[in-house]
């Protein structure tokens, strides 16, 4: 899978660089720039069992900003991609039964089922490149879809596990209680285990409102999660899912 949607954008990106004349020239490439906040977070699709309920979710600064280059093939048709730095980053809390952890308390490493009140945190910048396929509705209105691929300059992934117990190794294994204060509780810390490439996909439609500018609306949805797939110590695979609300400005 990986490796499909990266042939696809380096085709694409080869396409829209390399021929021209099939939408004319190059004089009718479109620029623009963007800034939007996203909303979202990092999550199992479906959720499993063992997470019991969601206690809180909060939002956290994800912003995005880029330019886009938009060149069109037909009256309608078009292919677009650019480069946009952005931050995803979420705050929550769940509480959990038999959830497989690897978590540090005191100084001692310790894995097994813990049941209890777990808080995550999740943090990722990265440069995006999507390439997308633009259909033009109207003067106003342009649909926009396609993969993107993502690397990361700075990521996190960490949090606290507490007011319950952690079965270690086996579901029969010694009780290790979790208290809820520091010192009591448990930490983990995956920081250097995510993912440093990530694949996704997005749709999104920009409203052009007044001359230059526009407003737009996105949804990008990870196809890889933020853990390499021999990565155990979280059992279920996480997705970057989140959705930008923007504004643009036509430079050209």
């Amino acid at each position: 899978m990986k490796k499909n949607i990266a042939y696809i954008i380096i085709i694409a990106a080869s396409l829209l660089i390399s021929h021209p004349a099939e939408a004319g020239t190059l004089d009718s490439l479109q620029l623009k720039a963007r800034a939007g906040y996203s909303i979202g977070g990092t999550t199992p699709i479906p959720l499993p069992e063992t997470i019991r309920s969601i206690e809180s979710y909060s939002l956290t600064p994800s912003f995005m900003v880029g330019v886009d280059a938009m060149l069109p093939i037909t009256q309608q048709w078009g292919i677009m991609t650019g480069l946009h730095f952005e931050n995803k980053g979420m705050k929550a809390s769940v509480t959990t039964k038999a959830y497989f952890m690897e978590v540090v308390k005191g100084d001692q490493k310790m894995s097994g089922l813990f049941t209890g009140h777990v808080e995550q945190k999740v943090k990722q910048w990265m440069l995006t490149v999507p390439v997308q396929a633009t259909f033009t509705l109207s003067q106003k209105v342009m649909l926009k879809g396609g993969p993107y691929v993502s690397f990361l300059l700075g990521k996190g992934f960490n949090g606290i596990a507490s007011d319950g117990y952690l079965r270690k190794d086996t579901p029969t294994g010694p009780k290790i209680l979790m208290g809820n204060r520091e010192g009591e509780w448990a930490t983990y810390d995956f920081d250097d285990d995510m993912r440093s490439v990530q694949f996704g996909i997005g749709i999104g439609v920009d409203w052009q409102v007044y001359k230059r500018l526009g407003v737009s609306a996105d949804l990008n949805w990870g196809l890889t999660g933020i853990f390499p797939g021999d990565f155990k110590t979280v059992e279920q695979t996480l997705f970057p899912v989140y959705g930008t609300i923007g504004v643009f400005y036509k430079l050209k």
